[in-house]
């Protein structure tokens, strides 16, 4: 199967693609730097791989939560490219969260299988949600939804991992008690859970390639910010 995955929802972008069993990677600056550099580095990667968007199966993007510039900038693109591809013709789009990805690349990369994922959602916030891998299904479960908040309300089931990029921002703020590990969504991950998610029928029409946003607002007036740190710190 060729597949086309990349994520830009953190200051890193990441891309993959497979060629069968075949996988290249690129990793590089994101932030404002995504929108400038994701297509010709798909471009430069899939030509490595020997793949072109006539040959493509389907593409596989990181949809949120995360930042904001950076999903509209992987969304747009993958629209772009599903559209075009195959002559036309299409191809269709697996949207994934980018916080089981974060614990994919946990269970990858150190073996966890309860895993409290966490992005840096800034303004003194984190997205969090919770996952435990199903080993004889090959598959996560989400315990709960995803949510967002400070950093200290992120309370982890005893003995699971927190995983993600908030324990540098937040620190002891963040779940002190619990074992963490520092990953990010990696496009990688995206390919290693697209076969179970495309056979659960997670793929869409390229139309439908959107972004999953928890916050509903980007700024917030000072006193709400105050507010909520008012809220959030215990009595």
């Amino acid at each position: 199967m060729n597949l086309l995955a990349f994520d830009t929802s953190t200051d890193v972008i990441s891309i993959a693609v497979q060629s069968g069993d075949a996988v290249l990677q690129h990793q590089g600056p994101g932030g404002p730097l995504a929108s400038a550099t994701l297509i010709p580095a798909v471009r430069s990667l899939m030509a490595q791989a020997g793949i072109t968007f006539d040959t493509l199966d389907a593409l596989v993007f990181g949809r949120g939560p995360g930042s904001f510039t950076g999903l509209r900038t992987a969304c747009a693109v993958a629209q772009g490219l599903a559209f075009g591809a195959r002559g036309g013709q299409g191809v269709p789009v697996l949207p994934v969260d980018t916080l089981l990805a974060v614990a994919e690349e946990a269970r990858a990369q150190h073996g966890c299988t309860q895993v409290v994922a966490v992005l840096d959602a800034r303004m003194d916030e984190v997205y969090h949600a919770r996952f435990e891998w199903q080993a004889a299904e090959g598959r996560w479960l989400a315990d709960a939804d995803f949510g967002l908040g400070a950093p200290q309300t992120v309370q982890p089931p005893p003995g699971w991992t927190v995983a993600g990029n908030a324990l540098a921002p937040y620190g002891e703020r963040l779940a002190p008690a619990f074992a963490h590990v520092a990953v990010l969504p990696t496009a990688a991950a995206l390919l290693r859970l697209a076969p179970a998610l495309l056979a659960a029928g997670g793929a869409v029409p390229a139309s439908d390639a959107l972004p999953r946003y928890i916050r509903d607002k980007v700024a917030q007036t000072t006193a709400e910010r105050a507010a909520q740190r008012a809220a959030s710190t215990p009595s």
